[in-house]
């Protein structure tokens, strides 16, 4: 499909010993660069809330009626955010959307009394990371057609950010490695002093 782009993929190995809870590593940060992918995003909220995150341009907006479509089997979106208020109805979805990464949490800031803001931060960049089993981050951090420097710039936010959620249990070399690869292609290690230069 020549209308497809091809994303570019960082994997972050680190030094955390992922079965222990201190040391798990989760956040959320804005590349300021993007993406590059359009985000889909489904808000529940009401009234005031669900029109202010229509305005910004959210995807689908309402309540017991997408949390219906959902337990259908409907799941065609990114992210879902949730006013405080809604987290009633979207717990009990939480079956479907915790194993897949989709349950809007107060943890990563996707619960929110302001989602209109959220989703406008959502629309322009901003990503939710966390390790995985083996203690590596993966983050998508845009397409092949960025420039190395807007891939960079992507990177150093990115870096700055797992920094500064180090556990402080970690003892020597924190960030073992980094490495970009784009959907189809291999992997391309990048040498850590370079990439740290650049925070």
């Amino acid at each position: 499909n020549s209308h497809f782009e091809e994303s570019i993929e960082v994997a972050i190995p680190l030094n955390i010993k992922p079965k222990e809870k201190g040391e798990r590593v989760r956040g959320t940060v804005i590349l300021p660069q993007g993406t590059g992918k359009k985000v889909k995003i489904v808000v529940f909220a009401q009234g005031d809330k669900a029109k202010e995150a229509e305005e910004k341009g959210a995807d689908y907006v309402g309540a017991e009626e997408i949390a219906k479509k959902i337990e259908g089997g409907w799941l065609d979106f990114d992210v879902a955010v949730s006013t405080p208020e809604m987290m009633k109805i979207v717990a009990k979805l939480g079956k479907i959307l915790g194993p897949r990464g989709l349950m809007p949490s107060p943890k990563v800031g996707t619960v929110s009394d302001s989602p209109g803001e959220l989703v406008e931060e959502l629309k322009k960049g901003r990503i939710e990371y966390r390790n995985d089993v083996t203690g590596v981050v993966h983050v998508l951090m845009g397409k092949v057609s960025f420039s190395e420097e807007a891939l960079l710039e992507n990177l150093k936010v990115l870096l700055a950010s797992l920094i500064k959620d180090k556990p402080s249990t970690v003892r020597g070399r924190y960030i073992k490695g980094i490495s970009l690869c784009s959907t189809m292609g291999p992997g391309v290690k990048i040498k850590i002093d370079k990439a740290l230069e650049i925070l």
